[in-house]
């Protein structure tokens, strides 16, 4: 593995290769599959700039989301897209970067609320194909005009790119959570539940259902008057429901399922698939899984599936996208032929050579 330790070492890396690269950060979201000699951002780690008042962070591209958490935390502040750790998920090692949260645009319950984590990007730094240093804003170093470089590098996997340096807008901290749990129901009752309550002036910032126990998960977040009264009020709306309104346990409620904890351990391969609400339980019937997860009002899932599941074939009359995170061929979902050649021209022009991650997106 290659570890460069600065940006100007990994962009003279980048110019000297001569064959694919595959691009990681801390190595723990060891998704699809890729070729190459791998490159680490890991040491390209610290947060550069931290203004509280301005709400502003900006970090290099390997500093763990741990230092990024505890100097938010320090501020009572917070990344407002609350990131998932896959440690637990896949089974693997290493310690999350927050470049690669956001390569993965790795986004939390709170998604359906706060927005995704591109949504709290604001800048970005990368070495192009070419061994090239991009900034978005400011004094560029390559003409990059008419493209939003920020909303391009989330999700892209490095593909374009290799991060080497992000900045977001933070949030302040969050006084008061409650979580309204609602009992004894099927998939379709609780779409239906979850659309209802995010559909309401409640403002529910997490609707979460695990088909296991056949429960609803509700969250309410702010000031503590706030979250008494629209609690009582959402109670009123769905009729009931059990509250939990210590913060503490509410807190780690959301980190399981955040982190997909009933999940955790199970056999079979992992599936994430994102539908319209709706369709979720129409997935869960089509899959039959061996367990799943619900997130963002039922649009988001998270299954395990017998070895050798289809998930793309069984889901075909349902539009959405399913990528297997692990199994024979793990891969992302195919794109529509006009994305996939959009997809294909920005990789051409972001890295004429296809040494990033080639293969890891088709």
């Amino acid at each position: 593995m290659m570890t460069p330790e600065s940006e100007t070492a990994l962009a003279e890396l980048v110019r000297g290769a001569n064959g694919p690269l595959r691009i990681v950060g801390g190595g723990t979201r060891p998704l699809g599959s890729s070729a190459g000699e791998v490159v680490s951002t890991s040491a390209i780690s610290g947060i550069e700039l931290y203004e509280p008042g301005a709400l502003t962070l900006v970090a290099k591209a390997g500093t763990p989301m741990a230092e990024i958490e505890a100097a938010l935390t320090a501020e009572n502040q917070r990344l407002p897209f609350e990131p998932m750790d896959h440690r637990g998920l896949l089974g693997s090692s290493g310690t999350p970067t927050v470049g690669g949260v956001v390569a993965a645009n790795v986004s939390g319950p709170r998604r359906v609320q706060a927005g995704a984590c591109r949504d709290s990007l604001i800048g970005v730094r990368f070495v192009d194909g070419s061994g090239t240093v991009i900034k978005n804003g400011g004094r560029v170093m390559k003409n990059v005009t008419g493209y939003d470089l920020v909303k391009m590098m989330a999700g892209s996997y490095g593909t374009l790119g290799i991060l080497t340096e992000v900045a977001f807008k933070v949030l302040p901290g969050i006084e008061a959570s409650a979580t309204l749990t609602l009992g004894g129901l099927d998939a379709q009752a609780a779409v239906g539940a979850m659309s209802k309550a995010l559909g309401s002036p409640f403002e529910v910032s997490g609707a979460a259902y695990d088909p296991a126990k056949k429960e609803v998960y509700l969250r309410l977040e702010g000031f503590t008057a706030s979250v008494a009264y629209r609690a009582e009020q959402l109670t009123d709306l769905l009729g009931a429901g059990d509250l939990t309104s210590d913060k503490d346990a509410s807190d780690a409620l959301w980190a399981n399922i955040r982190d997909v904890a009933p999940l955790h351990g199970a056999e079979g391969d992992l599936w994430r698939v994102s539908v319209k609400p709706s369709d979720g339980p129409n997935v869960l019937e089509a899959i039959q899984p061996i367990a799943a997860l619900l997130d963002w009002g039922g649009g988001l899932l998270w299954l395990a599936t017998e070895r050798g599941t289809d998930v793309r074939a069984k889901m075909d009359a349902i539009q959405g996208h399913a990528t297997c995170l692990r199994g024979d061929g793990a891969t992302f979902h195919p794109e529509p032929t006009p994305l996939a050649a959009i997809s294909k021209g920005l990789r051409a022009q972001f890295d004429p050579r296809g040494i990033l991650n080639p293969v890891l997106m088709g």
